[in-house]
């Protein structure tokens, strides 16, 4: 790995960033960095991740993702809740990828104490 910066945008190292969410070396302590390592799972092809951090009430059985699928930037929009004083919380974002973006509004709750992916809903 080099040090460029993290796919999911911000200017830290992949590693210092959400590598340390994907190895399991850190939890993400918000919801808008549970959103952004999941980006950078499906970047990095990381299904393994992205299962883990899927809320088992919502959780496909599988998750097969497109090798073709080349993501080329995130943009957050909009947070609400998601600290550490909440149990749930929304990030409203736009991913973009070759071709066109995705724009979503994700919702999260903690369980166990850890924050997960539970459904979003697609932005016009």
């Amino acid at each position: 790995m080099t040090t460029r910066s993290c796919p999911c945008g911000l200017p830290e190292a992949y590693e210092k960033c959400c590598g340390r969410f994907h190895s399991g070396a850190a939890a993400a302590p918000t919801a808008e960095a549970l959103m952004r390592s999941r980006y950078s799972a499906f970047v990095r092809g990381d299904t393994g991740y992205l299962m883990r951090t899927w809320h088992p009430r919502t959780r496909p059985g599988r998750l097969d993702l497109d090798p073709g699928m080349r993501w080329t930037g995130l943009e957050v929009l909009e947070t609400t809740g998601g600290s550490a004083f909440h149990s749930t919380g929304t990030v409203t974002f736009r991913a973009s990828y070759r071709g066109g973006t995705l724009h979503e509004r994700s919702r999260f709750e903690r369980v166990e104490g850890a924050w997960v992916y539970v459904d979003g809903d697609f932005v016009d």
